[in-house]
């Protein structure tokens, strides 16, 4: 009789360019969270959540079809209707298409949004950048005034200053229609001579987008680049007028920033202000956390009357790893006042009712009922710590009682079960009194 083969196990493992974010990094995660709600709340910016799914013509419209975003890195898919669908590979086409959907148009202008959540980019994998990585970004629509602009800029830098990392502001303008149609022209003469030794993606963009050629990140191709006619100087008097104003404005806030004619933007729909956040690193590299621009050519592409509009957008996982390697401290979680302990299983049942009452009363309680023994118990209040420790044996029970002690003298005392809250209270306040006194 033949032996049964036992099936081969198949290993289980996270797909490549993809992160788990664990439970201790959750911190970092939450205090950049944070600071975005804050700086959405000071400036008004309201919350908007788009699908992560949109129909790919959506991205080619707005992104550009032969940027590498769609052309080489979107995951794509055909739906069993036929339906041609991507993962957003980035957020502003999908705010747009939903302010024009809904007809926020009708709303007072500008209307200021924000997002957080994750995108999707088959590219090669790196540190900080993940095939789906996380974005949050602001979104003001309906007005074109440089005051904007600036206001946009000073929100992105601000966050990451108020997180400890020591960032500047590169800035460019590319100009409105007007402009960039005089300087595409100069910038083919610059290249025409030189084109041989551009790379293969750069040979293309001569003829179709010989602005992106300045965006490049093949090292001769961005060395060329440095020696390209810069834009500022073929801006229409409109497009400088905006341009200066919202450096004034920057200027005025004190924030850092320099000039940096090679500041385009990957994306087609930019127009006018184009920026990036960066970072310097320890080896002296100037690293991207982000970026942004002006898109006012944008809701109009998509069907949408002309409307002004600029934003900006930046990876969380490159600020984390930029506040990591900057050994910037991370508030810990707040302790607990209270750890709820018992011991056997009547008093486990009359525990799990108590640390229900003190949690609907916005107590910060804390317990772990599947622990059976006080000494494991009182090491993870400790742990967590709890000032105050409640604990519930047989005899409590009985007497309508709870022992309650102070896990900083270890000072137990009995106190009647209907009190609890009342005793808790008063014992917080002297504590919070005792070390008030102490500063």
């Amino acid at each position: 009789m033949a032996t049964k083969k036992k099936a081969k196990k198949t290993q289980v493992q996270l797909v490549k360019g993809m992160k788990d974010i664990l439970p201790d990094e959750q911190l970092y995660w939450n205090v950049v969270k944070e600071k975005v709600f804050k700086a959405a709340r000071d400036y008004g910016f309201s919350r908007i959540d788009t699908p992560i799914v949109e129909f790919t013509n959506l991205f080619k419209r707005t992104v550009g079809e032969d940027t590498d975003i769609v052309s080489k890195e979107m995951y794509s898919f055909v739906t069993p209707g036929g339906d041609k669908l991507s993962l957003r590979p980035e957020n502003t086409a999908g705010v747009v298409r939903s302010y024009i959907e809904h007809g926020m148009l009708n709303l007072p202008q500008p209307v200021k949004l924000f997002y957080i959540g994750p995108q999707f980019r088959h590219d090669k994998p790196q540190a900080g950048r993940y095939r789906q990585f996380w974005q949050f970004g602001f979104e003001a629509i309906g007005d074109n005034d440089p005051v904007i602009d600036a206001q946009v800029i000073i929100i992105s830098y601000n966050i990451l200053k108020e997180l400890g990392l020591d960032i500047q502001i590169q800035i460019n303008s590319v100009g409105d229609e007007e402009s960039r149609a005089n300087y595409m022209k100069i910038l083919r003469q610059y290249y025409q001579d030189k084109k041989k030794d551009l790379c293969v993606d750069c040979k293309k963009r001569l003829i179709k987008s010989p602005m992106r050629l300045l965006d490049c990140k093949v090292k001769y191709c961005q060395e060329m680049a440095l020696e390209a006619p810069q834009m500022v100087d073929y801006l229409s008097d409109d497009a400088k007028e905006h341009f200066m104003s919202v450096l004034e404005y920057l200027d005025e806030m004190d924030v850092k920033y320099s000039l940096d004619p090679t500041i385009v933007r990957g994306l087609d729909y930019y127009t006018r202000t184009a920026w990036e956040i960066v970072e310097l690193s320890n080896e002296g590299k100037l690293q991207a956390l982000g970026g942004g621009g002006r898109y006012d050519d944008l809701a109009e592409v998509l069907g949408g009357r002309a409307t002004p509009a600029v934003g900006f957008a930046m990876g969380m996982e490159r600020i984390i790893m930029k506040m990591q390697e900057n050994k910037i401290e991370i508030p810990k979680s707040k302790d607990y006042d209270v750890f709820v302990a018992q011991l056997g299983v009547e008093a486990r049942k009359k525990a799990l009712k108590l640390f229900e009452e003190l949690r609907e009363d916005d107590f910060k309680v804390t317990e772990n009922m599947s622990k059976k023994g006080l000494k494991d118990q009182l090491d993870i209040a400790n742990k967590r710590g709890a000032k105050y420790t409640l604990i519930m044996g047989q005899k409590e029970i009985s007497d309508g009682t709870v022992l309650i002690r102070d896990m900083e003298s270890g000072v137990q005392e009995i106190i009647d079960y209907k009190k609890v809250k009342i005793e808790l209270r008063k014992r917080l306040q002297k504590k919070i009194l005792d070390s008030e006194q102490k500063i």
